[in-house]
């Protein structure tokens, strides 16, 4: 099975409601979508979404990357030699993590289907289910509360608050979201950098003294502010979790020989692809770190790749943070992955097991 040609196209999904961090404020997915051709006719699917404020990918440098550099590299190639094609994609180009991520699912895709196996089943087997929180995003404390009660009615048992605008009012926030939801569902609190250390520790204590519990708070500060997260780390009892400030291997040692954060946050955009993802989840593995496997605002193919990769290293990755799905209005993928609110499960299609995209446009 070699590739013969790699194509690219743009994906627009409108979300259920805005999404809104101490970041950015979005209305809706649009993504590049990758499809790698072989001579054989099968076809691997990836995904890349512009998320400049995090990776510093937009729409233009993604598709660049792709066809200018990745996809000559990887023409004639053969599927079966997968760690070679994963070297020349992570060492062709630097950065891009978005652009290589793409690639890289749509070839391990491939490979999967060559042998007849879902992905997950390739990279090490598991139990082809899974349970994710949900996003709260920033707004009115009313609003948050309303849209916490109404998760909770639609099964999920953990949410994902975003903070990090107003200090005084992000207490507030979560206190009165944590009393709406008591007993119902857990709590993850993520800043999205913005908070200081001092900030931080402030906004927990006062949580921690009023009675809130929450499962992790996830990047209160900058991303290059690791002695910030080692301060927060040390002086708070809920665990911190890593997130922007990990993106690939090298980051996620530093973190731990720092002792600068409790959980690291995996996301397949910030990596490059699966191959660093599977890195990063043994690495943790070793030093006993747990996981979580996130997503940017991606549809349904790359949180598929997610997936997979969560549940083969499920001993490691303990916490679900793919959602993306249940954000968008709809689903415009049809494959053997099904999003159903809170669950996820895997069906027994070779790859990523798509079949269908509704309103791909493909690119000239």
């Amino acid at each position: 099975m070699k590739i013969t040609d790699i194509r690219l196209g743009m994906l627009k999904v409108p979300l259920k409601t805005p999404f809104k961090t101490a970041l950015r404020t979005v209305n809706e997915i649009e993504d590049v979508i990758v499809i790698v051709e072989t001579d054989t006719g099968h076809q691997g699917y990836g995904e890349a979404p512009a998320t400049a404020v995090i990776t510093g990918d937009i729409h233009g440098s993604i598709i660049e990357a792709i066809r200018t550099v990745i996809k000559p590299k990887l023409l004639g190639q053969d599927i079966s030699d997968l760690n070679h094609i994963i070297r020349m994609i992570q060492n062709c180009i630097m950065k891009n993590y978005s652009a290589k991520a793409a690639v890289e699912m749509a070839v391990y895709d491939l490979f999967a289907q060559q042998y007849g196996a879902p992905l997950y089943k390739v990279l090490g087997g598991g139990v082809p289910k899974l349970t994710t929180d949900i996003t709260i995003s920033v707004d009115y404390i009313d609003k948050m509360v309303a849209d916490s009660l109404d998760a909770v009615a639609r099964g999920f048992e953990t949410l994902k608050v975003k903070v990090g605008k107003d200090i005084g009012v992000d207490i507030e926030r979560v206190k009165a979201i944590y009393h709406a939801v008591a007993g119902k569902a857990l709590i993850r609190l993520d800043a999205n950098q913005g908070w200081t250390a001092k900030e931080a520790v402030y906004a927990l204590h006062k949580l921690e003294d009023a009675g809130v519990r929450l499962e992790l708070v996830e990047q209160p500060v900058k991303y290059y502010d690791l002695e910030g997260l080692k301060y927060i780390t040390e002086r708070v009892h809920t665990p911190v979790m890593a997130d922007e400030s990990s993106f690939g291997p090298r980051e996620v040692i530093e973190l731990i020989k720092m002792r600068a954060a409790d959980i690291i946050n995996i996301k397949l955009m910030k990596t490059g692809g699966i191959s660093n993802a599977i890195k990063i989840a043994d690495i943790c593995s070793f030093y006993d770190m747990q996981c979580m496997i996130g997503c940017m605002l991606e549809s349904s193919i790359s949180v598929a790749a997610a997936v997979h990769v969560a549940v083969a290293k499920a001993d490691v990755i303990t916490k679900i943070d793919l959602d993306g799905p249940s954000l968008c209005a709809f689903n415009p993928v049809t494959s053997s992955v099904t999003f159903n609110e809170a669950d996820i499960t895997i069906g027994d299609a070779p790859g990523l097991g798509i079949t269908h995209i509704a309103g791909l446009k493909m690119l000239p």
